[in-house]
């Protein structure tokens, strides 16, 4: 029967100096060490090349495709963007302790929403949608190999909620610019909503995976 291989892909870096901020729906473009990491990994190792590739719109994603993939046309997939923090966008945790609706979104934040932001169950359903809607295409139109390329945290839900072997969404963790290779079989897809993760993206040689890597898919 035939299957479907979808590459998930990581964006490439951005600043350093936005990390520990929560950077969700802001706009930030890759930065050149980010730029330069992408290009890199691609001349070692070399992207998969898809028949179609599916991006978020955030410029983080785009610009990730245009350095992977140039010669490709992009569809973008509004749904595949990252969380909406609302007002805590770009700001960090230690700016935001003490404030009890933070308090309260740490312990619950699939029920609890930051100001004028997402829960986590709203942004799971929002890409879990926005994922059956794109492996329901690649299967009516035979697209038999496609890339995502998207934002981490989107990736670890959807693994964790589709993948096979199953696994909490921290197990799915990758660097910027990688990522993992997905098979679909339209009769567990339809039947089970699941699908086989089988290899990381790149598809680097074993030496050059990490041990928890290596044990998790062999």
């Amino acid at each position: 029967m035939q299957s479907y291989v979808i590459y998930l892909i990581r964006h490439g870096a951005i600043d350093e100096t936005l990390k520990g901020r929560y950077i969700g729906r802001t706009d930030v473009s890759l930065s050149e060490k980010g730029k330069n990491a992408l290009r890199d990994i691609k001349r070692n190792f070399g992207y998969p090349v898809p028949k179609k590739v599916y991006s978020s719109p955030l410029q983080r994603c785009t610009e990730t495709c245009g350095i992977i993939y140039p010669d490709m046309e992009v569809k973008m997939i509004g749904a595949l963007s990252e969380c909406d923090f609302g007002d805590w966008e770009g700001k960090s945790a230690v700016e935001l302790a003490g404030k009890p609706e933070f308090t309260e979104w740490l312990k619950n934040s699939d029920k609890t929403p930051p100001p004028n932001g997402e829960t986590g169950k709203q942004f799971a359903m929002r890409i879990c949608k926005g994922f059956e809607k794109i492996v329901n295409e690649i299967i009516s139109e035979n697209i038999t190999t496609s890339a995502i390329v998207t934002h981490g945290g989107i990736i670890m839900t959807l693994l964790s909620v589709y993948g096979i072997p199953q696994a909490e969404s921290h197990k799915w963790r990758m660097d910027n610019g990688y990522g993992f290779a997905v098979r679909v079989t339209p009769s567990l897809w339809f039947k089970d909503k699941v699908a086989e993760v089988f290899d990381t993206v790149p598809f680097a040689p074993k030496p050059e995976r990490q041990k928890d890597e290596i044990e998790f898919f062999e």
